[in-house]
């Protein structure tokens, strides 16, 4: 998986990776795109969620992965949360440090963690909302595959203010459509 000079891997998340997760967690930036308040959080926190933090594709838990560059150096956390074997559907759900931004990692890490999702864990479904300001993430997620599913109009008090979410998905067959050329 490469992009520009690039070139990542998604690996269990390791208490190595708590100041990472830690600075993103206090970027101002980075916080825009969040519809939680992660400046609460403190380093324990980072370091507790990596402690609980699973890759096991387990009904009604969360999968979380840590991205890593070539060195190995913590670059975000990628996600399949709330996993449904019944119904085969996840929810996807990606964070990265500033520094990461802009080189291509989120789409790598992306394509990464579908091909997890429909080839090893066998999904149907992967979705996803995104507050409807945060337009970086949603080129990112339409030139990823995903497909626009409508929007959920102030449905988020956030920040002093009505937020409005937009969903994507993406199924089985527009993965193998797209990826499988």
């Amino acid at each position: 998986m490469r992009s520009g000079n690039e070139q990542i891997r998604l690996r269990r998340l390791e208490e190595k990776d708590a100041a990472g997760m830690f600075e993103w967690m206090q970027d101002p930036e980075v916080q825009k795109g969040f519809q939680f308040n992660a400046a609460e959080k403190d380093m324990e926190s980072a370091i507790d969620f990596i402690r609980h933090a699973d890759i096991q594709a387990i009904d009604g838990q969360d999968m979380h992965y840590a991205i890593a560059d070539e060195n190995d150096e913590y670059q975000g956390t990628i996600s399949l949360k709330s996993v449904d074997l019944t119904s085969r559907k996840a929810e996807y759900a990606i964070s990265l440090r500033k520094g990461a931004w802009g080189k291509g990692i989120a789409m790598q890490a992306t394509c990464e963690i579908l091909r997890l999702a429909f080839e090893q864990f066998g999904l149907e479904r992967i979705y996803l909302n995104v507050l409807a300001e945060n337009e970086r993430a949603i080129h990112m997620y339409e030139k990823a595959g995903f497909v626009y599913e409508g929007a959920l109009r102030k449905h988020l008090f956030l920040r002093g203010e009505y937020k409005t979410l937009k969903w994507y998905s993406m199924l089985r067959e527009e993965y193998l459509t797209k990826y499988e050329q």
